[in-house]
């Protein structure tokens, strides 16, 4: 028995801005409504108190958490909210009074920074329930008692494997891909067609998330008045192009950043997203795998299953046995994850072994060790956009390395993603999606 973590928990279709921020308190929102409807005291609720506590207290607005928490209690979900709906929501749309949120940044509950904590009350005052739960990273949400929904439980997997180097032995020993190994595992929760229909939503996603970002002009909201420069950077490779195959030269890795850029300032929008495996760093791995697609010939039905796969099996490790969640890691947590995770991803559908799939995320996560977290004004903008598009550029080259060797390395993948986590627990709170270190305070705010 072990914990899996399944490849479409950690690949989810929602909003943005922030995995953590939006689609985990909508998720603990809808999460506390079903209780009380479970119960049977739905109907009796007449005032709801919310308190935000840590990273959540400190930058939720900036991300939208108090929208995502409104449309929660009305019960929706990441996945089929209307992006627009969120944005506008006004607590009206409730049948109940809704508390003004209280947010407290200076205090953090002893198992998470991101925690909420839901009261009920009914006409005379009294507690109908109080549930506190953690947004953990990535869309993913726990109770006191563990995780909540999803997949993330512990079940008897047909390849069962706690680390890397178990992964890859186990890989090596029956003679398969560390795709095919995640697919035979996914078959053990769902049918194959179910399987296969749901990676090709999420890979369809991505590409309608970079397709649109790329065709979209304007400026972010917020206050910081970020003017989105993806589809510029798209006219300006298309007229380069046009002008004269010469001139252009090869474009491929201006093309690769401003896919990255494109799906981030979706998310930075609010707009509809794929949390991979989160949302700060949801450019990186749609922006590799479409630049496999464009440029190395790679088809959209291996995108969506062996590099999906192949991700997600690296994503788990980080999931199981460091962290995903800016709050508690920094953002190499987030970034530095996705990067890896596409690292190896890519290296697989180019053809490599699972040796140099390791290598590959290796490399990749070792040059994002010790990132911080530092939003400035705690909006997923900056200095968020651009970094995606500086990871996507480090995983390809990643990815190159390992393919130039033979798989053998010095420094294995389990190693860097322990020493990730030591980083994390050594990190600075100021420097974990706070908002009150690096970046976020150095900036001038206009």
């Amino acid at each position: 028995m072990t914990e899996f973590v399944s490849a479409l928990d950690l690949f989810t279709i929602g909003i943005g801005p922030s995995s953590s921020h939006t689609v985990g308190p909508m998720r603990a929102a809808k999460a506390f409504k079903d209780e009380l409807q479970g119960s049977g005291k739905l109907t009796a609720v007449a005032r709801l108190a919310v308190t935000l506590y840590g990273s959540l207290g400190a930058t939720g607005p900036g991300h939208g958490t108090t929208n995502a928490i409104i449309v929660g209690l009305a019960g929706s979900t990441p996945e089929t909210c209307d992006p627009a709906e969120v944005r506008a929501a006004a607590p009206s749309i409730l049948g109940f009074d809704l508390a003004e949120f209280d947010l407290r940044s200076r205090t953090r509950l002893e198992k998470h920074s991101n925690a909420m904590r839901f009261v009920a009350t009914d006409r005379s005052g009294q507690t109908l329930l109080e549930s506190v739960y953690y947004s953990v990273g990535g869309g993913f949400i726990e109770d006191e008692l563990g995780p909540v929904g999803g997949e993330r439980a512990k079940v008897d997997m047909p390849h069962n494997y706690q680390n890397a180097s178990e992964l890859i032995e186990i890989a090596e020993n029956l003679g398969i891909t560390i795709a095919e190994l995640a697919w035979r595992n996914e078959l053990a929760l769902r049918s194959a067609h179910e399987v296969d229909a749901k990676l090709s939503a999420v890979w369809q996603a991505m590409v309608a998330c970079i397709e649109s970002g790329l065709a979209t002009e304007g400026i972010l909201p917020g206050y910081l008045k970020v003017e989105r420069r993806a589809s510029k950077m798209a006219r300006g490779l298309w007229d380069r192009a046009a002008a004269s195959e010469s001139a252009a030269g090869d474009q491929s890795m201006e093309w690769l950043q401003a896919y990255a850029i494109a799906v981030n300032e979706e998310n930075a929008a609010g707009n509809r997203v794929v949390t991979a495996p989160t949302n700060g760093a949801a450019g990186i791995i749609p922006a590799v795998g479409y630049y496999a697609r464009e440029f190395r010939g790679v088809t959209d039905e291996r995108l969506a299953r062996e590099y999906l796969l192949t991700a997600a099996a690296i994503g788990s490790l980080y999931k199981r046995n460091a962290s995903i969640s800016g709050a508690e890691a920094g953002c190499q947590g987030e970034v530095g994850s996705a990067c890896s995770m596409a690292a190896g991803a890519l290296t697989a559908v180019l053809g490599g072994t699972p040796a140099q799939v390791e290598n590959a995320a290796e490399i990749a996560m070792e040059h994002n060790l010790g990132l911080t977290c530092d939003p400035v004004g705690g909006f997923v903008q900056m200095p968020c956009i651009e970094r995606n598009a500086i990871a996507a550029g480090t995983a390809v080259a990643a990815s190159r390395l390992a393919l130039i060797g033979d798989g053998r390395h010095k420094i294995s993948l389990d190693t860097v993603i322990e020493t990730m986590r030591q980083t994390g627990l050594d990190m600075s709170s100021k420097y974990k999606e706070t908002s009150m270190g690096g970046l976020a305070v150095n900036v001038v705010e206009c």
